[in-house]
């Protein structure tokens, strides 16, 4: 196909396919974000906000003019999260350009690609460069040089789409965060994904229509779990809202300077993205007191919505022609330091993923890792320094083995033999230390006066530290001694913990085990949150095998 003129209807089509396309891969770019306390999923934002658009445009219209328009009050009604924002302001640039056609030629079409770059920049009180700004901007600009008189619309967006990629490829460069994280920037590859839809309607490859381009999936769930009486307030809210100015509020609007609300925003708010649009002023915000600020704006005008979300509960097969894959993650810099462990039980391994462990090799009591599997482990890892913390006696000896023939890193294998010192170390891990010797120091400081016991059914009897063990009960111990037999599992918990005077300790971790019955526990936990009130009594599914409960006891 050789487009050299596109009109209303075609646009329409161009803008429903790019939001097919990228909420085929939004999870892909949803996985790019790298903050800590994410503002929404870049994927998700990004998709309900051309969503906005594809519901809005009407397919039958030739008015191209008129079609961007439409496209443009859809995603601005739309738009959610930071990058949502700034695609809804690429979108209405565009429609700026193409406001008065009926149909645009190419050169008309460049135009109001720039047209889309300067508002999407005018929309951000602080650009920042290496994101979604960036690979439009450097895109068209590029573009621009290679369009000429003989250009169609197929060959341009091919271009089009190979700058973005390059551009893309180049934002670690340009942030830090990126870098470190060894990903591209996630609005950028979002933009991509809708481009590559818009060009795919323009070779015929456009996917079957639908009445919704909806997916049946909705964004993820917040995870409320994460913000619960104890926490901490840290990252704000997320705050978004439409705010219609009103002539009883501010008199002849068309004279109102919406200076004066964007300073007021830049002066008690972080990551501000707002612009006005007519009557309309859109924001998006992070502030710990939202309440201030919608009370604050509302003297200009009313909210036509609202959004408001706690950031710490917050939630990062492509159809069409041949195209290089996106290249989404870079290579991150080598770490001076990081981290192996053994661990059995999903819920065990996903408490050190969680407290940042660089690879977790599933293994450990009666299930012991091989060397291979240790190698496998630091293939995954690009570190001067690997430490290494078997968690049990029986893996140390393994451990030891794979450092001899591993080269790449020098790896340090700390002889700890239970869960316990290994969490304990793990978590209070000083990446500021300057030498391989200091940082084993500060690991040993660090799992003193850790104690790690478990309670397991008895196989056999037999007599042990003058406990006399019955086949069937449960014993409790810690560091190979037995401090506990009882028919009961429940009361061996409770018998473990007062022998091991639990009430001294400032932490008792509670590990369930994957047969254990979520009930017993429960009960149990209520038991030690009563007769230990001054330790935190911290319980954990770790639905490990072989022990029903692990216990680890801090100071």
């Amino acid at each position: 196909m050789n487009t050299k003129i596109i009109d209303g209807s075609l646009y329409a089509r161009m803008i429903k396919e790019g939001t097919r396309e990228l909420n085929r891969n939004r999870q892909t770019v949803n996985d790019l974000n790298v903050f800590p306390i994410p503002d929404g999923d870049t994927g998700d934002n990004m998709f309900m906000t051309m969503d906005g658009g594809a519901q809005a445009v009407d397919a039958t219209c030739k008015d191209l003019g008129k079609v961007a328009k439409q496209a443009s009050q859809g995603m601005f009604m739309g738009a959610r999260g930071n990058s949502g924002v700034i695609l809804s302001r690429i979108f209405k640039g565009i429609s700026l350009g193409l406001a008065d056609k009926t149909e645009s030629d190419l050169r008309s079409f460049m135009k109001a690609l720039d047209d889309g770059v300067s508002e999407s920049y005018k929309a951000v009180s602080q650009p920042v460069e290496g994101t979604i700004l960036t690979v439009f901007r450097e895109s068209v600009e590029n573009t621009r040089k290679f369009v000429k008189d003989d250009t169609t619309f197929e060959t341009m967006f091919e271009e089009l789409l190979d700058e973005m990629s390059k551009s893309l490829k180049h934002t670690p460069e340009l942030l830090d965060v990126l870098k470190q994280a060894g990903v591209v920037d996630s609005g950028g590859a979002g933009l991509i994904y809708i481009f590559q839809g818009m060009e795919n309607t323009l070779l015929g490859l456009e996917t079957e229509d639908s009445a919704s381009t909806q997916s049946q999936n909705g964004p993820k769930k917040p995870d409320l779990s994460k913000f619960n009486e104890d926490s901490e307030l840290i990252y704000g809210y997320c705050t978004e809202f439409i705010l219609q100015l009103m002539t009883a509020k501010v008199g002849k609007v068309s004279d109102f300077d919406e200076k004066v609300i964007f300073d007021y925003l830049s002066s008690v708010g972080e990551s501000l993205v707002a612009f006005r649009d007519g009557s309309i002023i859109r924001v998006h915000v992070h502030t710990k007191t939202p309440g201030e600020i919608l009370n604050h704006c509302q003297q200009w005008g009313e909210f036509l919505t609202l959004k408001i979300e706690n950031m710490t509960v917050q939630h990062n097969e492509t159809i069409g022609h041949e195209r290089p894959v996106l290249e989404l993650t870079t290579k991150k810099p080598r770490k001076r330091f990081a981290t192996v462990t053994v661990a059995a039980g999903e819920g065990i391994c996903e408490i050190f993923r969680e407290i940042g462990v660089d690879a977790v090799i599933n293994g450990g009591q009666s299930m012991n890792p091989a060397v291979k599997d240790f190698i496998d482990a630091f293939e995954t890892i690009d570190a001067e320094t690997i430490l290494v913390f078997p968690n049990n006696g029986n893996v140390i000896l393994t451990a030891r083995q794979s450092a001899d023939v591993y080269d790449k890193s020098e790896i340090v294998v700390i002889p700890n033999k239970d869960l316990g010192t290994g969490y304990a170390a793990i978590s209070m891990l000083d990446n500021t230390k300057n030498n391989t010797e200091e940082m084993v120091a500060s690991i040993n400081a660090s799992m003193e006066g850790v104690v790690t016991a478990m309670v397991s059914q008895a196989n056999r009897d037999t007599e042990q530290d003058n406990v006399q063990i019955v086949s069937g009960h449960y014993i409790g111990f810690a560091d190979g001694t037995v401090y506990t037999d009882n028919a009961e599992r429940a009361a061996a918990v409770l018998d473990l913990a007062e022998k091991l005077n639990a009430g001294d300790y400032s932490i008792l971790m509670l590990i369930k085990g994957k047969d254990v019955p979520q009930e017993e526990a429960d009960s149990i936990l209520e038991t030690l949150e009563k007769k230990y009130r001054l330790t935190e009594i911290i319980p954990i599914d770790g639905e490990q095998p072989i022990h029903d409960y692990v216990m680890i006891l801090e100071e």
